[in-house]
């Protein structure tokens, strides 16, 4: 009895899949690291001292890392779905390995350039990369549907 574990492609997914979710969750931590250092946090329970920040109060630092955080969640949730889409479209196993890698390494060097900052358009070239895989993803998923 054959397994989806069987299928290479299948198994390339749930690699990236979970290698790129860890990426995403790695960056809630990050954020955290902020808060405490730079003593922001966005609810008072969450405060650690009277002095410290609430709400309104921002901090580039925690923004600028909630900003990657949040357009890793705009941006991994479609690869997520798409890219199980695309393995159960039975692409070739090199094809689905280029369309996960790339997405891989779009997403990890977008966080590199929005977090270090690196000037423009080194973020938004990624962010493309990463744009253009999901978009091709889904030009397949769709292409397999209308035959």
């Amino acid at each position: 009895m054959s397994s989806v574990y069987d299928n290479d492609v299948f198994r390339l997914f749930c690699t990236y899949a979970g290698m790129t979710t860890m990426k995403m969750m790695l960056l809630s931590f990050y954020t955290s690291r902020f808060r405490f250092k730079n003593d922001v946090f966005a609810s008072p329970e969450d405060r650690i001292s009277k002095s410290s920040k609430i709400g309104a109060n921002i901090d580039e630092d925690v923004e600028r890392v909630r900003r990657c955080h949040l357009n890793d969640l705009e941006n991994i949730v479609p690869f997520l779905f798409l890219g199980f889409l695309y393995a159960l479209s039975e692409p070739s196993v090199f094809a689905a390995s280029m369309h996960y890698r790339i997405f891989f390494a779009s997403r990890v060097l977008h966080s590199i350039a929005y977090l270090a900052p690196l000037p423009q358009p080194s973020r938004a070239f990624c962010f493309t990369v990463g744009w253009i895989v999901n978009a091709s993803m889904a030009w397949n998923v769709i292409k397999l549907g209308m035959f």
